[in-house]
């Protein structure tokens, strides 16, 4: 079979763009042919697969995803496409891999009907329900529980579409025997003395994921804490505006940003905790590689995967509607509870215990056999 694998940007660390190509993997390990279509490939090409970059220039993202979009049915038929999978929303999709949160239900909570009404949220909403809609084909693979109820309450999308997959966390993220040297190596490497403590936010996109929200709570913490506490952020985005707050907040010595990293790994076990104070967040896979490496996330309950914190009893968990201040305290608790070495023994057990890691080879069997 001839498969198309469709999204407008690919880069090397971005969640998405990660579970696209480990589907890709799985299928192409089956014996079928990928085509992936994109506006724009960074980094290493997958061997055995045909990159289509498009080159299409307008002045504005919704008018380029547009013409992009317009192109793609010649080149199916061209190449004898047999199955569109999607990864972004947009129209003439067999299946749609739900990694975005709902727009609509976005806007309706967060922007009046005029914002609503411009060009660019019209033609998202347009795709968006030219997945979801009562009248679309297209079949969806859901990541969180939560979307399968929010999408319907917006389009009444039949339970005969949805397929719900289990996560698909890579098992490199457990803790294994070699736990303390990783810790040792990566505290070394950044000059952590063993009383003080360092907080990770992890996750491209700095701004959806709370990192405003992670500085002001370091900021906040009391002085004796702060004084020995560290904060690194990891991901594909643009660091600067992040660096200025922290110098305004007067924590910059205490802030590292760096870019999207091969070694994770490192970082999971060289940690004191995971702060994940997300804006919106479809599902949040950091928390349960935070959790299975045996480092205890502090999220916001919008997370799609934020339940399994409280499920394996391995961190917490920030109700809403989202308070800096309760942030703020709960953030100071954490790093002192005596709890600390029981969230690690849990999620680290929770990891050997429940199916967090099958996700590829479910969708895998859905895009090729359903």
């Amino acid at each position: 079979m001839k498969l198309a694998f469709v999204l407008f940007k690919y880069f090397p660390y971005g969640g998405l763009q990660r579970d696209m190509l480990q589907i890709a993997r799985e299928c192409q390990a089956r014996g079928h042919e990928l085509h992936i279509f994109t506006l724009n490939w960074e980094g290493a090409r997958p061997q055995g697969m045909q990159i289509h970059e498009l080159q299409v220039k307008r002045w504005s993202n919704h008018r380029r995803y547009h013409a992009f979009c317009e192109k793609l049915p010649v080149l199916y038929r061209k190449h004898g496409i047999d199955r569109v999978v999607g990864f972004n929303k947009m129209p003439g999709l067999d299946f749609y891999y739900a990694a975005d949160p709902c727009l609509k239900d976005k806007l309706m909570r967060e922007r009046s009907l005029l914002t609503r009404r411009l060009p660019r949220y019209r033609h998202f909403l347009r795709y968006e329900k030219a997945v979801f809609g009562k009248e679309s084909k297209t079949r969806i693979l859901l990541i969180s529980p939560r979307q399968h109820h929010i999408y319907q309450k917006h389009y009444r999308t039949p339970d005969s579409r949805l397929y719900m997959l289990p996560p698909g966390i890579d098992r490199s993220r457990m803790a294994g025997a070699d736990a303390q040297e990783l810790r040792h190596s990566l505290r070394q490497e950044f000059g952590l003395a063993d009383d003080e403590k360092l907080i990770l936010c992890i996750g491209s996109g700095f701004r959806t994921k709370g990192l405003d929200r992670s500085l002001k709570a370091l900021a906040a913490l009391p002085a004796r804490l702060r004084n020995k506490t560290r904060l690194i952020a990891i991901g594909s985005d643009n660091g600067d505006p992040f660096v200025r707050l922290a110098s305004r907040l007067g924590v910059g010595e205490r802030f590292l940003v760096l870019h999207g990293r091969d070694d994770i790994p490192r970082f999971l076990q060289g940690g004191d905790l995971l702060l994940h104070p997300a804006y919106n967040e479809n599902s949040g896979m950091v928390i349960l590689e935070a959790i299975i490496a045996g480092l205890p996330p502090l999220v916001t309950s919008v997370c799609g995967y934020a339940y399994y914190a409280r499920e394996a009893n391995a961190g917490k968990v920030l109700p809403e509607p989202f308070e800096q201040q309760q942030l703020n305290t709960m953030l100071a608790e954490m790093l002192e509870s005596p709890q600390a070495r029981q969230w690690r023994e849990n999620g680290i057990a929770f990891g050997q215990t429940h199916d967090l890691y099958s996700m590829t080879t479910h969708a895998a069997d859905l895009i090729l056999d359903t």
